[in-house]
């Protein structure tokens, strides 16, 4: 499941919640729902990505990363591609509950998701394999959920606010697959693997996160700018924490991305959850 990962799919979603409650009105049981949705699409794509990337050949054992239970034979094949798609029919099966909120043309944006929990890692043109990793993570973990929660839970249409909190947590997310393909880059690149660390010099990658973790943060500030002020100490805190992350991501080696990989995420569910309790307060 990668846990260390999972609660960037909650973020968005936590995001939404708490823009939908500052608005005056959410109503908790399409929220749910959004929840359990994007942590089932969530993992399996991670399962997906696993199964895939050990049918094409991308995995190796003793990479650098979290264990691989496919490539190392701690699971079969067949048991990951089954856990695949019983999972994503689980989490349709769960979009199907949302129609009485939304109506029929959630079923086009269910079928989308479906498609892009697949298409990560398989298909014509698989987006991890194509340097478009982090371009699905902000599409898919900030835009699409913080976007389509709101107008479920809060029954109201987007606005600026919103679609600037979904951008940031977006970008937030996309730091996390960044400091995952930095530290994969060797491996990658010897499977013929194209990510935007196999493609773009160290520094280059450097950059990306620092500026895309303050970008984030900032893009959070108007829905920030709705509660008493002091809250704003919420996001000048995560900026100080997120440039320690950047330092420590500037001296890592090998494992010891992995922590990184953890803290990244974790930011982005502390910076959404802080927000979701200060709209308790509005």
């Amino acid at each position: 499941m990668r846990l260390r990962t999972l609660p960037v799919s909650l973020a968005g979603v936590v995001t939404a919640i708490a823009l939908a409650v500052t608005s005056g009105y959410c109503n908790p049981m399409p929220a749910i729902l959004c929840l359990l949705f994007a942590l089932l699409a969530q993992i399996a794509s991670n399962f997906g990505n696993e199964y895939f990337d050990y049918k094409d050949g991308l995995d190796a054992p003793g990479r650098v990363g979290p264990r691989r239970g496919v490539t190392e034979g701690d699971i079969t094949p067949r048991a990951m591609c089954i856990a695949t798609f019983a999972t994503l029919a689980l989490a349709c099966a769960v979009g199907l509950c949302l129609l009485p909120y939304g109506g029929m043309w959630l079923i086009v944006a269910g079928v989308f998701i479906a498609a892009g929990v697949l298409a990560y890692s398989t298909g014509p043109y698989p987006l991890s394999r194509h340097a478009l990793g982090e371009v699905a993570v902000i599409l898919f973990f900030g835009l699409i959920p913080v976007c389509l929660t709101y107008m479920l839970a809060a029954s109201r249409a987007l606005d600026y606010t919103v679609v600037c909190a979904a951008t940031g947590m977006g970008l937030l997310g996309a730091n996390v697959l960044v400091v995952n393909n930095y530290r994969d880059r060797r491996d990658d690149a010897a499977v013929g693997k194209t990510t935007i660390a196999t493609l773009w010099p160290r520094a280059a990658i450097m950059l990306i996160y620092l500026f895309g973790g303050l970008a984030g943060i900032a893009l959070t500030i108007p829905a920030w700018l709705d509660m008493a002020r002091w809250w704003l100490i919420v996001p000048a805190c995560a900026v100080i924490d997120h440039i320690g992350n950047w330092l420590a991501l500037l001296h890592a080696r090998g494992t010891q991305f992995n922590p990184l990989l953890g803290r990244t995420s974790l930011l982005m569910a502390a910076l959404a959850l802080a927000l979701f309790v200060a709209s308790l307060t509005v």
